[in-house]
């Protein structure tokens, strides 16, 4: 094999270990479902609202904030479980430090929605009640 197809070999098999990575948050993580189908509901109410671009690009990078938080918890979570099977009170702070980051970013994102899907979607009501 060439240098070109060991190069492309090795990037293929790099994507399946992300995506196995990220089935496995999506089987194992409830929360990681909570923030889909937020998300998901996100992205309708953006669609219906008809938002501009550069809002959907915040959108986007908020949505991806939360679930790059969420799944590098999960990796803390696997890695001190594994390094710590007993329960330590430093593995405790490890994985609910990892939480708060989870949770920070997820109240990030509900202010950046508020900000950006509120007043249009505020109008839109107003308009459907009148």
């Amino acid at each position: 094999m060439n240098k070109i197809q060991t190069f492309l070999v090795s990037r293929w098999r790099s994507f399946g270990h992300a995506f196995h990575g990220w089935s496995y948050v999506l089987r194992t993580q409830q929360n990681a479902w909570i923030h889909a189908v937020v998300a998901t509901l996100v992205f309708v109410v953006a669609l219906w609202l008809g938002i501009p671009p550069r809002d959907w690009a915040v959108l986007i990078l908020t949505i991806a904030m939360v679930f790059t938080a969420e799944f590098i918890n999960t990796s803390i979570e696997a890695v001190v479980d594994l390094a710590s099977p007993v329960h330590h009170p430093l593995a405790k702070v490890g994985k609910d430090v990892g939480a708060a980051a989870v949770l920070i970013a997820a109240l990030a994102a509900v202010l950046v929605g508020l900000l950006i899907l509120g007043p249009p979607l505020w109008a839109r009501i107003l308009l459907l009640v009148h």
